[in-house]
Order: C-alpha cells, then sequence, then structure tokens
C-alpha cells in the first residue's frame, strides 16, 4: 500500500525546488578581471632575496562588486617563475569600478640565476613569454582568479659597426 504524503509537504518540495532552480539561473558568468601592472618599489630583504611592492590596477567589468579577504600572485617568464607573493589585505573592487592592490614579492637568488640563464640563450629579436596570475581570495562565490600574459620583447641592438 503507498504512502501519502500530506500535501503541505509536497508543496514545501516543490516551492523549494523552484527556489533552488532560480537561484542558480542569477548566477550569470562573468567576465574575467582586467589587471594592469602600475608599480613596482623596492622592500628590503633578506640574504639574497630581493623583495618589491607590486601594484597592480585591478578593474571589474562586471555589474556585481567583488569582495576579496587575501590576494595571491605570481609571475613566470621564459615559462619559469620569477616573483611570487601574497598579501592579506581585504576590501573591494566596486562594480565597473577598480582598485590598486600593493602586494609585496619576493625574487629568490635561484629564481634570478634560473632567469639569467636563460636569457643568456637570448637571440636578438626574439621576445621572452610572460605570465602573471593570481587570485583575488574569498567573498560570497569564492576565489575570483586572473591571468594576464604576453611577451616582452627587448630592443633590437643595432648591428656591429652600425649607426646607434
Amino acid at each position: 500500500m503507498p504512502i501519502a504524503l500530506p500535501r503541505t509537504l509536497i508543496r514545501t518540495l516543490l516551492v523549494s525546488l523552484l527556489v533552488t532552480l532560480s537561484a542558480c539561473s542569477t548566477l550569470a558568468p562573468r567576465d574575467p578581471l582586467q589587471i594592469q601592472l602600475v608599480g613596482i618599489e623596492p622592500l628590503p630583504g633578506e640574504g639574497l632575496e630581493v623583495r618589491f611592492a607590486i601594484k597592480l590596477r585591478v578593474q571589474n567589468p562586471n555589474n556585481s562588486p567583488i569582495d576579496f579577504d587575501g590576494v595571491a600572485l605570481q609571475l613566470k617568464v621564459n615559462q619559469q617563475p620569477l616573483l611570487s607573493g601574497v598579501s592579506a589585505q581585504s576590501g573591494q573592487v566596486p562594480r565597473f569600478g577598480e582598485r590598486i592592490l600593493h602586494i609585496p614579492v619576493s625574487l629568490s637568488a635561484y629564481a634570478a640565476l634560473r632567469q639569467a640563464w636563460g636569457v643568456a640563450g637570448y637571440q636578438d629579436g626574439k621576445g621572452l613569454p610572460y605570465e602573471l596570475s593570481g587570485k583575488l581570495a574569498g567573498g560570497l562565490f569564492g576565489s575570483r582568479r586572473f591571468n594576464d600574459r604576453g611577451i616582452l620583447n627587448w630592443p633590437q641592438l643595432p648591428a656591429p659597426g652600425g649607426a646607434l
């Protein structure tokens, strides 16, 4: 003999299902954050370590603000790690707005040597690929990751015996 469920329980389940489905439909995809390097300042380091304060402009092209309570950053040049850093700063990037973040980063002696070794084989006119990646941690929807990549083009050296 089948068990009869009370009508109020069935209605409650249906309403809960509809509310859940409508909540999921409001989570529209977000446009990626726009990141620009706007400054580098020296900081005191330890031993063979070199430290900088990286200033990043974070632009939010979305219709909702982004709350964060931590920042992580890594820079790779020639597909090798060069700089990395974290900051516990918190704040908000407003909707259709921007904010400047200050992130302390470290350059280890090992990373500097590895990059010097890679640049030693550099050929004139050939660029070095870079990738800047990181995340704004926290907020209601979790971390927001960002990524920027491109080519660092070095000025072309004049031909031997050529005019400067």
